[in-house]
């Protein structure tokens, strides 16, 4: 057990035991799918990659051919239902109970991480991952009668290496003063400046998702004509109170919802100007992204890059450490793709590899103490 404090409270984290990140692959259907070059295990748990040897570098080379991936799961087909069952129901349920949650997002651009996470506002059978984790939030909330539940939501958005409130178009908010910034301290990370809203009831929820979704920076180019330009991370907060124990012990927690820029080679994308430099921005980032997990997986390694960028640096504490971790890994199931499907799923293996601590948030409240 490990005890913190300060000048106002007690903490207190529970240590919990290591466990892997889940790493799951959602492959976009389509009516071109390539089933000689993309295979999947029996078990539903692993995919196979065969490319056709480039006769170009001659007869004789050594060009890999054959690839194999173990997952958590490969979702096929699969309906927004049970993308979010499989994916997301277990981090939000632990939520409640003061765990930490982080759900992330990643893959090629228009290979489907904005309709996996947010999902098509226009359809309700079709909303993401991030507006059932609201529904499931309140859903809880009225299941729990004992404890006195508070509800707090942010939309932080990454854009070429600066930081956007989502929600800061709302009257009550007002202009910031000065710009965002990612501060530390002994209980985490966070945005200073970035607004935070108490939500007593559901539909406050959605109208402030629905804010920040009309808010996110979208441009057009030749791989997905609604492609986002940015990282958004949608951020639930929660904080517990039993009505029947004593007051001064409280659970808290967070889910970070993760929708990561598309990643794409240059070239194939065919950006120039702004959406080049925008192209340029998200690849560097989510390279060292990929850094920051290469050295989460490695055990010997005593240095962890998180401030190389905003996004790493702001998800410091949701990379590994107490919180309970879920990738999804958007793919495209043609030919034509198959490069950067290959590249996405080597950062899903990476991922892997990644263990974290999930631990309970418990915190006391020091002037109940004092008063005891």
């Amino acid at each position: 057990m490990k005890r913190r404090k300060n000048s106002n409270k007690q903490y207190f984290t529970r240590m919990g035991t290591r466990k892997k990140v889940h790493a799951f692959v959602r492959v976009k259907p389509t009516d071109d799918f390539a089933h000689e070059m993309i295979r999947y295990g029996d078990d539903n748990k692993s995919i196979d990659i065969h490319l056709k040897k480039d006769i170009r570098k001659g007869v004789v080379n050594n060009q890999q051919t054959d690839w194999s991936f173990k997952l958590d799961g490969v979702l096929h087909d699969a309906s927004q239902d049970l993308v979010y069952e499989t994916v997301a129901k277990d981090v939000v349920s632990q939520a409640l109970d003061g765990y930490n949650g982080t759900i992330m997002c990643y893959g090629q651009t228009g290979a489907g991480k904005t309709y996996t996470m947010t999902g098509a506002t226009e359809n309700y059978k079709h909303r993401g991952i991030l507006p059932r984790a609201l529904q499931q939030v309140f859903r809880m909330i009225e299941e729990r009668p004992t404890h006195a539940i508070t509800v707090r939501v942010s939309y932080l958005e990454i854009y070429n290496e600066s930081l956007f409130d989502l929600l800061s178009t709302l009257p009550y908010v007002g202009p910031s003063v000065t710009p965002m910034t990612i501060v530390e301290n002994p209980q985490g990370v966070f945005i200073k400046g970035l607004s935070v809203h108490l939500t007593s009831q559901e539909e406050d929820a959605f109208s402030l998702l629905f804010e920040g979704e009309t808010n996110r920076i979208i441009a057009s180019h030749t791989m997905n004509k609604n492609s986002s330009r940015s990282h958004c991370i949608f951020t639930i907060y929660m904080e517990a109170h039993s009505r029947t124990l004593s007051d001064e012990k409280y659970v808290t927690s967070k889910i970070n919802l993760v929708d990561l820029a598309g990643s794409e080679r240059l070239g194939k994308s065919g950006s120039e100007g702004r959406v080049l430099k925008e192209a340029t921005y998200i690849n560097k980032s989510l390279s060292f992204l990929e850094q920051a997990i290469i050295a989460l997986g490695d055990h010997k390694r005593d240095h962890i890059p998180f401030r190389q960028c905003k996004l790493t640096h702001a998800l410091k504490d949701s990379l590994g450490g107490n919180c309970n971790m879920v990738l999804v890994t958007n793919i495209y199931g043609e030919a034509a793709q198959l490069e950067e499907t290959l590249s996405s799923l080597r950062f899903a293996s990476r991922m892997k590899l990644v263990t974290t601590e999930p631990a309970i948030n418990e915190k006391y409240n020091a002037e109940v103490l004092r008063g005891l």
